[in-house]
């Protein structure tokens, strides 16, 4: 173990000075695009939150990941022990998440119905759309204030009422804001009547949509429950295994690091397999912009 300790110090090490020289002397090499797998990594570092108070929670957990991963190899001697605390860190929230993911999808497809009916009330009061958009944005759902506040920002800064709008789907990054921003694109392409009675038709399909919805997600409860269940029992015994030396014994020979991690893979795969069971089929979105994760950013 020490040997492996000392190979993997130099390899940092060496990583380290090489990495320094690059920073120093630079390259003339000229930049090009971001390669797939720099754009996941910047993406799996930023987090899938939409405020930067949620950005920076994610990172927090992240570094401290990395933390408790490290000290728990040091203290105990496994590198793979050390691996699997680093994974469960940010995992076992994740896997408790799971009841709560599909409740917070609806609270804001709820959001989306109340925020789509404004719209369609300003519509028939005679405002323009664009006028309407904007003077939505001061009594905003609160699940969609933030993105509201911003659409309105970017058509009052001049940005086109198509590429706003095309943005704000981008990122609230669901099918069923598609469904209620696409009508709005075609309105702001053509200028056709109609658009009030097409937004109280969304509206009123987008309330089905969440009584279905809801009633799928009670159906799910019992696969959540297992997630739960078998992510408190593996904690359990992990922690078992840690205050008592004989029992984890076997698992600190090479053969035995080799076994825990195809256990924890398996384990992984299992927990990662039930908790798609008790989410719903994400459904491909209707709108795509051209430039993927591109966006219009225009402080409100």
């Amino acid at each position: 173990m020490i040997q492996i300790l000392a190979a993997l110090s130099v390899l940092t090490a060496g990583s380290g000075i090489v990495l320094a020289v690059m920073f120093l002397v630079g390259t003339t090499r000229p930049p090009g695009p971001a390669s797939p797998t720099r754009l996941w990594l910047r993406g799996f570092w930023r987090g899938p939150g939409r405020t930067a108070a949620q950005r920076r929670t994610h990172q927090g957990v992240l570094i401290f990941a990395v933390c408790a991963g490290a000290a728990a190899w040091l203290v105990t001697g496994w590198p793979v022990g050390g691996v699997i605390v680093a994974l469960a860190v940010p995992g076992v929230p994740w896997l408790f998440a799971a009841a709560t993911a599909e409740k917070k999808a609806l609270a804001r497809l709820s959001a989306l119905e109340a925020w789509t009916r404004r719209v369609s009330d300003y519509v028939r009061n005679g405002i323009g759309l664009q006028a309407a958009i904007v003077a939505t944005a001061r009594t905003a759902p609160p699940l969609l204030a933030t993105e509201v506040r911003t659409l309105a920002a970017r058509l009052q800064a001049g940005t086109d009422l198509a590429g706003a709008l095309r943005a704000f789907a981008d990122e609230l990054d669901d099918p069923s804001c598609d469904e209620v921003v696409a009508p709005l694109i075609l309105q702001s392409a053509d200028g056709g009547e109609g658009l009030h009675l097409a937004l109280l038709d969304i509206a009123n399909g987008l309330a089905e949509e969440i009584v279905a919805r809801a009633t799928v997600d009670s159906e799910r409860s019992s696969a959540r429950f297992t997630v739960r269940f078998l992510t408190g029992v593996t904690v359990v015994m992990v922690g078992f295994g840690a205050l008592n030396p004989g029992y984890a014994a076997p698992y600190r020979t090479g053969l035995g690091q080799l076994i825990l991690a195809l256990l924890a893979c398996l384990y992984v795969a299992l927990m990662m397999w039930i908790r798609g069971l008790s989410l719903p089929e994400r459904l491909p979105r209707l709108l795509r912009s051209e430039a993927g994760a591109a966006r219009v950013e225009v402080n409100p």
